[in-house]
C-alpha cells in the first residue's frame, strides 16, 4: 500500500481503545444485569432500557469503524450513541424516582469510593454494590443499616426530596447499582461530548473521504 493510500483510509476502527466505548461497554453489561434483576422483563421498559444501552456502544463503535470513509457520518452516529444514554440515563433517574428512592449527589460517600475504584468490569461493579450493602448493615446496631442509609443519601439534598421510611433491606443493592450506573452514564456522555467536538473540529478543519481523494489527486496530477 502506497502512502497515498494511506493518506486516503487513515487508522479507523480503534473504538476498543477508546475510555467512551470502554464506558459505553461496561454500561451496557450493568443495564443488561439490572434490568434482568430489577426491572420485570415482561416490561417495555426492560427492552428500552437495554436497547438503549447496546445503542450506545454500537454507535460509538459504528461511528469509529465508518470514520475513514465519512466524517460526517461518524459524527452522526456518536450523537446517535449519545442520545442513547442520555435516554438511557433517564430511564434510571425514572427508576429511583418511581420508587420513592435517592438519587444521590455526586460527593456521596458510596459515589465517591465508587469513583475512586473505576471500575471496568461488570464483576468489579457487582463487587462495589456488594461492598456497600456490607459496609451498610455492619455501620448500623439495629439491624436496618441499608434503610438507614438510603434515608442518609435522601436528605443530602437530592431533589430537595424529604427522608424516606425505608425498612426494606432488600431495596438498597437497587439504590447502589442504579447510582452506580448513574455515575458511569454522567462521566460516558461528557466525554462523548468532548469527542463529538473533536470530530467536528477535525472535520472543519481536514474534511472528509471526499476532500482527501480530491487533495490526493491534485497531488498525483502536479506530481
Amino acid at each position: 500500500m502506497s502512502n497515498e493510500q494511506e493518506a486516503l483510509l487513515p487508522k479507523h476502527g480503534g473504538y476498543k481503545h477508546t475510555k467512551t466505548w470502554q464506558l459505553a461497554d461496561l454500561i451496557y453489561d450493568v443495564t443488561v444485569r439490572f434490568c434482568d434483576k430489577y426491572v420485570d422483563r415482561r416490561s417495555r421498559t426492560h427492552d428500552q432500557m437495554v436497547q438503549a444501552a447496546r445503542s450506545g456502544a454500537q454507535n460509538l463503535q459504528e461511528g469509529s469503524v465508518d470514520s475513514a470513509i465519512s466524517k460526517k457520518i461518524e459524527l452522526k452516529l456518536t450523537g446517535i450513541a449519545k442520545g442513547s444514554l442520555e435516554e438511557l440515563r433517564r430511564d434510571f433517574q425514572k427508576f429511583l424516582k418511581h420508587r420513592d428512592l435517592p438519587e444521590w449527589p455526586p460527593r456521596h460517600p458510596a459515589l465517591m469510593r465508587f469513583k475512586m475504584l473505576r471500575c471496568a468490569t461488570l464483576e468489579q461493579f457487582r463487587a462495589w454494590v456488594a461492598d456497600e450493602v456490607q459496609q451498610a448493615a455492619r455501620e448500623n446496631t439495629d439491624g436496618h443499616g441499608p434503610a438507614r442509609a438510603i434515608k442518609g443519601a435522601s436528605s443530602s439534598g437530592v431533589r430537595g426530596g424529604p427522608c424516606l421510611s425505608v425498612s426494606s433491606v432488600s431495596a438498597f443493592p437497587s439504590v447502589c447499582a442504579a447510582n452506580g450506573a448513574l455515575s458511569l452514564l454522567n462521566l460516558c456522555i461528557h466525554l462523548i461530548g468532548r469527542q463529538m467536538q473533536a470530530q467536528a473540529d477535525a472535520f472543519e478543519k481536514k474534511g472528509g473521504f471526499t476532500e482527501r481523494l480530491y487533495r490526493i489527486r491534485s497531488v498525483r496530477r502536479h506530481s
